[in-house]
């Protein structure tokens, strides 16, 4: 076992709950690491793995002798949480808005996340401009960092300035985050037993997962549920894109599009709710409930569910409710500052890839499976929160690694034999960084655009 992702496996699959026994199971192959003063490569080994220990334990309550060996792939793994999609003769969306990204503040830098339209509009509000990046660069010079940023935040945008690693376990929300632990777990007697037949070559057939998430984490996690053969089905706000990520993450699910503020569709979402096995959102905390649907509500439609749910800054602290994505996270946390020393760069340099977003959405997946495992065996429903600052700590912790040797470059064999007909074109997918004997992580429908399958379980 590679010492640093069994470390990491270690701490991420205990913090589940799972029993330190099963890391005896897990194989790490492959040399090399994504370059990062952190070991990014070894985190995304040992997330991963603790998601493949989930299914491994579901497994084994019909088949005791099923899945000897969770084995990894670190080379994919790294791979994978990047984009695992290569188009063939096509171009995916652009991933940024163009005004997008790190600028020099008055005394230090600040991200400005942009994506949403709603995002965007917030930034130019508070800066008065309505143009290029020169235009905000201009205009965010201005600014003394951590006032820009309490603006945007307050006007509804998002942006982070960035802090040193020490400065943010100094911050209210960093000793918040601090004293949180890595997965929030709760479990509540009395569920009813469930009709899952847990096949060997698809655990989770017959499982039904509620998609209620954004860009990246929440669909990272129900992607490697549907792998497994659950049903997944996202749902979508009428007016929501997420450009160039959505070839990546509606693998294996159905998407469909329902207006949660109008009672016709809230009607609708109250009967899938009630069908679900798994409900899986990231809408900020007291979204749901100020729709009627907050954790007392979810409980009476789905006695049994599994409920699991993400923020971006941690579940306690002034920041609880604050909006933010894996890029925000890295500045606020240190992470972008300690690259930045590292590489010894006159700017922020973040990880190489979003592993805050990946590392959470497979913690996230093996939160729900070992829900699925407590509901079996205990008569349990579980509710478990996560978060990307938390995931984060857990990351910062491990120790640095930049001498590491670089990974090989992608080659042919990397590649799925099969073509996939994505609604955007023909392409190939990385084969799938988890292996499991007799137990292949596969999905059975290629990426779709959002809104095209009708919101229902069929």
């Amino acid at each position: 076992m590679s010492r640093q992702a069994g470390a990491i496996a270690h701490r991420t699959w205990t913090a589940l709950g799972g029993d330190p026994a099963d890391l005896e199971a897990v194989r790490f192959v492959g040399e090399g690491g994504l370059p990062s003063v952190y070991p990014v490569t070894d985190f995304a080994a040992g997330a991963i793995a603790s998601a493949g220990l989930a299914i491994r334990e579901l497994l084994r309550l019909r088949h005791p002798h099923a899945a000897s060996t969770v084995m990894v792939d670190r080379r994919l793994a790294s791979f994978w949480f990047g984009f695992s999609l290569r188009p063939l003769g096509w171009q995916p969306p652009p991933i940024w808005d163009p005004i997008a990204g790190d600028y020099r503040a008055a005394d230090g830098w600040i991200r400005l996340h942009t994506n949403a339209p709603r995002h965007r509009a917030a930034c130019e509000r508070i800066l008065g401009v309505q143009t290029d990046r020169a235009g905000v660069a201009a205009a965010v010079a201005r600014w003394a960092k951590g006032e820009l940023e309490s603006a945007i935040v307050s006007a509804g945008g998002c942006a982070a300035e960035m802090r040193s690693t020490s400065e943010w376990k100094r911050h209210p929300q960093g000793r918040a985050v601090d004293r949180e632990p890595l997965a929030h777990l709760a479990h509540t007697a009395g569920a009813p037993a469930p009709n899952w037949s847990l096949a060997t070559a698809r655990p989770l057939e017959g499982i039904r997962v509620l998609d209620l998430t954004r860009v990246l984490a929440g669909p990272v996690a129900t992607r490697f549920l549907a792998g497994y053969g659950a049903q997944v089905l996202r749902i979508d706000p009428r007016d929501w894109d997420e450009g160039a990520v959505i070839p990546e993450v509606t693998l294996g699910k159905r998407c469909a599009r329902l207006d949660l503020r109008a009672a016709a569709d809230r009607e609708g979402f109250r009967r899938l709710l009630g069908e679900a096995d798994v409900l899986i959102h990231g809408y900020r905390p007291g979204a749901l409930d100020a729709l009627g649907f907050d954790s007392a509500a979810r409980r009476d439609l789905a006695p049994g569910l599994v409920d699991i749910s993400l923020d971006a800054y941690g579940w306690s602290g002034p920041w609880a409710a604050r909006r933010g994505f894996d890029s925000l996270v890295q500045m606020s946390t240190g992470i972008a500052e300690a690259g930045m020393r590292w590489r010894k760069a006159d700017h922020p340099v973040p990880l190489p890839v979003q592993a805050l977003d990946h590392a959470t959405g497979y913690l996230m997946a093996a939160a729900a499976i070992r829900g699925l495992t407590r509901r079996l065996t205990d008569g349990a429903a579980t509710v478990a929160r996560l978060s990307l600052a938390r995931t984060a700590s857990v990351l910062i912790a491990a120790r640095a690694n930049p001498g590491e040797n670089p990974l090989a470059p992608e080659a042919l064999d990397d590649l799925a034999s099969e073509t996939e007909e994505t609604d955007w074109g023909a392409a190939r997918r990385l084969r799938p960084p988890l292996v499991i004997a007799e137990t292949p992580l596969r999905w059975d429908r290629p990426a779709r655009m959002l809104g095209t399958s009708p919101p229902d379980w069929s």
